[in-house]
């Protein structure tokens, strides 16, 4: 009896058999994932063009982080400087805060693979503006006259936007720009400086660098602080810090000299040299005005400059306070010790309460309690702060009282606190409605 055997094909075999049947489905699977993949022609081919609203809605939606940093570009050259600074050093500085640093020269933003920002080299742009330089897509803006500063666009189209902001004319429909001046860009609110004004944009010139100075400071101004700081103090200001910001006097610097006028005055009001104290004050309130405008002018502010300046500002009041009235003991004028001390606890107490109110204000409400009305921001120009209290101090010393001075300021913190007690209460409950916004915010 003939047996039949089954003869086994080698693993290695159906191994190659098994590889071989799965070829066609990887072929087509293959095909499939190349027809779904654009072609290298397709990548090149250049975007459409973006709406306003859409623009915006790319630069601040969840794919933005996604898309190229845009790198600058600066067409043509201007020395003239402006606070010791030319417009492209100050460009630079602005946009570094942005984290724009990455700049093209022309022939490389032509092939630069994504958006780059061109700005004339005569441009000057107040800070607010260059966020959304950055992140508007399409976007030329014009100052108020109508000249073009500034572009962002995509590095191909970089001789026809050099050609559009060195020679004017009209922009290349096939760019579809969205030609905006500043008070189009919705940047009115400024909340670091607690004002509400239309953001600056200037093509420089030897003929209005005077005007564009001039302007560039006082857009350095917050819009609510007290009267002495906003309407004495600019003027002498401006030519002092004019005269500084080109010989290397840094902000710290003046800041530092601030703090020895805050000793000095300390110990003439603690002996009762009140007249030599007042003026210790004084010079030390100027250039605590001065050391933020310089920072703000030159862009060197930095942030061991801000702790320095705001923390002098903050501990040294109290400290003349106590010294004034210690050093009426040295003259004829001598608080009894219960009037001293009812005094003394008005005035430091007042204090103390009233920053705690703003801090509240700032971490329950969202906003500074000085700048949600209209009324609130006039009323912080006379509130019982460090100026306006020197204001009282000085008008009595004139008069020979100095110790009718101190009990001025006394009442004045009193009626101060209770005012602010009021108006953060009314803003409490105003918030169960809805939330708080500033009357700055408001178009």
């Amino acid at each position: 009896m003939t047996t039949k055997t089954r003869t086994e094909k080698p693993a290695s075999s159906q191994a190659t058999a098994r590889k071989a049947a799965a070829r066609p489905a990887a072929k087509k699977a293959s095909a499939k994932k190349a027809a779904a993949k654009p072609s290298a022609n397709e990548k090149a081919a250049p975007q459409p063009q973006l709406t306003e609203a859409a623009a915006a809605k790319a630069t601040t939606g969840p794919k933005a982080d996604r898309t190229f940093a845009p790198a600058l570009c600066f067409v043509g050259a201007n020395d003239i400087r402006l606070w010791s600074l030319t417009p492209v050093e100050r460009l630079r500085r602005q946009f570094a805060r942005e984290a724009i640093t990455r700049e093209l020269s022309l022939a490389e933003a032509k092939a630069y693979n994504g958006p780059v920002i061109f700005v004339r080299a005569d441009a000057v742009i107040d800070q607010p503006l260059v966020p959304i330089l950055a992140k508007r897509p399409n976007l030329l803006m014009l100052d108020s006259a109508g000249e073009k500063l500034a572009v962002q666009a995509q590095g191909r189209h970089a001789d026809a936007i050099a050609e559009l902001l060195d020679k004017g004319g009209e922009a290349p429909v096939d760019l579809q720009l969205l030609a905006r001046t500043p008070d189009q860009l919705d940047a009115k609110f400024w909340k670091a400086l607690r004002k509400r004004e239309t953001p600056y944009a200037f093509r420089l010139t030897p003929d209005n660098r005077g005007d564009v100075e001039w302007r560039m400071f006082m857009g350095t101004y917050k819009g609510a602080t007290d009267l002495v700081t906003k309407h004495l103090w600019p003027r002498p200001a401006f030519l002092v810090t004019r005269w500084l910001a080109p010989r290397g006097i840094t902000p710290n610097m003046v800041t530092m000299v601030g703090a020895v006028m805050v000793f000095l005055a300390f110990w003439f009001f603690l002996n009762g040299q009140f007249g030599l104290g007042l003026a210790a004050a004084w010079l030390m309130t100027f250039l605590d005005t001065v050391d933020g405008k310089l920072a703000r002018t030159t862009l060197t502010s930095s942030k061991w400059g801000d702790v320095f300046d705001h923390g002098l500002d903050l501990i040294h009041p109290p400290f003349w306070y106590v010294a004034w009235g210690l050093g009426l003991s040295q003259g004829a004028h001598a608080l009894e010790t219960g009037i001293f001390w009812i005094v003394i606890a008005a005035i430091l107490g007042g204090y103390i309460f009233q920053r705690i109110m703003e801090g509240i204000a700032i971490k329950w409400l969202g906003l500074e309690i000085h700048i949600w009305r209209r009324i609130d921001t006039y009323f912080r120009q006379i509130t019982a702060r460090r100026n306006p209290n020197l204001v009282i101090l000085t008008a009595f010393t004139l008069i020979g009282r100095p110790d009718w001075g101190l009990i001025a300021v006394a009442l004045w913190t009193v009626i101060c606190l209770v005012l602010h007690g009021l108006q953060l209460g009314h803003a409490l409950i105003a918030q169960r409605s809805a939330p708080l916004e500033s009357w700055m915010a408001k178009s």
